[in-house]
């Protein structure tokens, strides 16, 4: 089997958040695997401060998720569900990226055409212009929230979006359910699901432990189950006080631990080949895996991805081939969970 090609069970896809199933946030479980030694640990997310030391850094994004699913029609009347992917990269509003799917969001729709206008509650509209990034799945669309423009389009789907989910989560969750400890900005489409498990009271503990936390920004666009298209640019920011403790942490022989692989895509866009960490913010393209691996990341804390996902490359740069595949062999074989509302799975060096 390879981590890259594999079935994956519709039973083991999570269809809710573990406080629906009965269990914490942090009490989802955690597989820890060691690249030096190659052995793999069966644990708890709460054990997340027995199994990290004094001096490491976790990196966690400070992304808040977007209630980005907005119901519309298209101009014969016929029900739609626009999800906003992300600000147009070097393009003012009114411009954004959006993804056009059937009613309810079932499946991506094919159908739509350049200079289609969708209608969008609140007397709002959105014009289809041309296909995004060369692509057939995003749209840049030219926006018009009219008397709703107040507040930009962050307020606009505080009205009237609701969280994205696929069709394994089959009700509605509300938007607490997608938000991270961490989140303070909002700008994700998509939650940035690795650091969910964490909740004050192990923050806390990690704190005492003496690991310390460098905040990044990474706002995720939309996820494609039906086609595992490259990364889109996405906006970052590195502060200069996470690049100085992360720099400061590699001095002094710590682990710089991402949590999740937004926050690698961040760091490691300003990551010199030493290692070295700077202040910067914008859009990146960055893709990681065996061309260009890791500069300044040592390990990882991500969730289960699907086969052929293009993060499966990135967690192979950090794991090694050998090592993803047992994991992946492994979470199959025992049952992990997949998806955002899913397990965890620690990569350390």
């Amino acid at each position: 089997m390879s981590a890259a090609a594999f079935a994956l069970p519709s039973a083991l896809e999570a269809r809710e958040p573990p406080e629906a199933r009965g269990i914490a946030r942090d009490a989802v479980r955690l597989m820890v695997a060691a690249r030096s030694d190659g052995t793999l640990a069966h644990r708890r997310f709460t054990d997340l401060p027995d199994v990290l030391g004094p001096g490491d850094v976790l990196v966690v994004n400070t992304s808040a998720t977007l209630p980005a699913a907005v119901d519309a029609h298209r101009p014969g009347g016929a029900a739609v569900q626009v999800r906003f992917a992300t600000a147009a990269p070097h393009l003012p509003p009114p411009w954004w990226v959006v993804e056009v799917r059937t009613a309810g969001g079932a499946a991506r729709l094919r159908s739509v055409r350049a200079s289609e206008r969708l209608a969008l509650p609140g007397g709002a509209s959105a014009e289809l212009v041309a296909p995004y990034a060369s692509g057939s799945r995003l749209w840049l669309a030219r926006l018009d929230l009219g008397t709703e423009a107040g507040g930009g389009l962050p307020a606009y789907l505080a009205r009237h979006g609701a969280p994205i989910r696929y069709p394994y989560v089959p009700r509605a969750w509300p938007l607490s359910d997608y938000q991270t400890a961490f989140a303070t900005d909002p700008g994700s489409a998509e939650m940035p699901s690795a650091g969910r498990p964490f909740t004050p009271e192990l923050i806390a503990r990690l704190v005492a432990r003496g690991v310390r936390f460098a905040p990044v920004t990474l706002h995720t666009g939309v996820s494609s189950p039906e086609r595992h298209e490259p990364p889109y640019l996405e906006a970052y920011a590195v502060g200069a006080a996470a690049a100085r403790l992360v720099n400061a942490a590699r001095g002094w022989g710590g682990r710089i631990v991402a949590v999740g692989t937004t926050a690698v895509r961040a760091l490691e866009t300003v990551a010199a080949p030493d290692g070295t960490v700077v202040q910067g913010a914008g859009w990146t393209g960055l893709v990681l895996g065996r061309e260009r691996g890791l500069r300044a990341v040592d390990g990882l804390i991500t969730g289960w991805h699907e086969p052929h996902a293009t993060h499966l490359q990135l967690l192979e740069a950090v794991a090694g081939a050998a090592l993803l595949d047992a994991s992946y062999r492994a979470a199959l074989e025992r049952g992990y969970l997949w998806h955002e509302f899913g397990d965890s799975h620690l990569v350390l060096p």
